[in-house]
């Protein structure tokens, strides 16, 4: 099957950017299969992630039935391009899969406070895209099936995904009030965070009004079942009460040595609150950045840490076992749905 790409930008004119200066940005990237001609080329811009090549723009390949979408929402700091892996996986296994860099807190531009400490900020951007899916679906409407909608997160993705299923948030993990004297300040990629949160409730309305929102419900019933990779601390942040509510299927996956998001303290933590969800904690001395692609010489010599694994472990191969076991799950709910 030939991978088809598209991207763009759209904007939510509801939510200001960080700067006040226009609307919020939300950067899309969408992967689909596309018809047996199409010509497929390498991504010319170089990366840290191997990436396979895509038939940029490509017809759709028409289905028996239109496909099923899957929302991507990455890690902190990361973008759309660092669940590649899976988009693609997921396209050859019959789904079409829409990823988009959430503003402020992706490193497709400049990192802001903000972005990093207003996760909620990240669920709108998903329900925004299927809002307003007639401004990104072109002559793709029709052959991705808007009514059977998943998402899938990574790490913070995670955080983005359960709100999305209905989990409110009732702290920010870095608000200064919450820290322990001698614990972390911020996130790996952001390690000064809370230093930062009481200028900005001082200084600027766009964050202050953020910070207002912070426990809203941002649920979105349209998605029926969700992906959930190493969630970190920030869901620890939930009400347990919200969770409880949470109606909606949840695969959850964690490596077991995963230092940054131990699997004890919040993916376990996680599953106990929800009534319908599974746990896979995967073996072996898997670490947090399993999930992310495998790496290209440029990652390795800058990175080298997010893209090696224990001897004998093979990341391409834990990559399909997790394509396998969401697909599954996101094809079971969909035949349900059709039915």
């Amino acid at each position: 099957m030939k991978l088809g790409f598209r991207d763009g930008i759209l904007y939510d004119d509801k939510r200001p950017n960080w700067d006040a200066d226009g609307p919020r940005p939300i950067s899309w990237s969408l992967w689909y299969p596309a018809v047996e001609e199409a010509r497929e080329s390498d991504t010319p811009e170089r990366s840290w992630f191997q990436k396979a090549a895509v038939a940029r723009n490509a017809p759709i390949r028409p289905g028996a039935t239109p496909y099923p979408l899957v929302l991507l929402s990455h890690g902190t700091g990361g973008s759309a391009a660092g669940l590649e892996w899976l988009a693609r996986r997921l396209v050859y296994r019959g789904f079409a899969a829409l990823g988009v860099n959430h503003h402020g807190n992706t490193g497709s531009e400049p990192y802001r406070p903000e972005g990093f400490a207003c996760l909620w900020e990240r669920a709108p951007d998903l329900s925004h895209m299927l809002d307003h899916s007639r401004d990104w679906l072109g002559d793709l409407s029709g052959h991705i099936d808007l009514s059977r909608v998943f998402a899938a997160g990574f790490s913070a993705g995670a955080y983005s995904v359960m709100l999305l299923l209905g989990a409110i948030a009732q702290f920010s993990q870095f608000e200064p009030s919450r820290l322990k004297p001698d614990g972390p300040r911020g996130p790996r990629e952001f390690p000064d965070l809370a230093d930062h949160i009481p200028t900005l409730l001082r200084t600027s309305a766009v964050f202050c009004d953020s910070w207002s929102r912070m426990s809203r419900s941002y649920r979105d019933e349209r998605v029926k079942a969700a992906l959930v990779c190493a969630p970190g601390r920030s869901v620890l942040g939930f009400s347990e009460e919200s969770l409880k509510a949470v109606d909606s299927p949840t695969l959850i996956l964690v490596g077991d040595a995963d230092r940054a998001a131990p699997a004890e303290q919040c993916s376990s933590w996680l599953h106990a609150r929800l009534k319908h969800s599974t746990l896979k904690i995967f073996g072996g001395g898997l670490g947090h950045y399993v999930f992310l692609p495998e790496g290209t010489g440029l990652g390795l010599a800058f990175a080298a840490e997010l893209f090696t694994d224990p001897a004998g472990i093979e990341r391409a191969a834990i990559h399909a076992e997790i394509a396998d076991l969401s697909a599954a799950l996101f094809q079971a709910i969909g035949i349900g749905a059709m039915a």
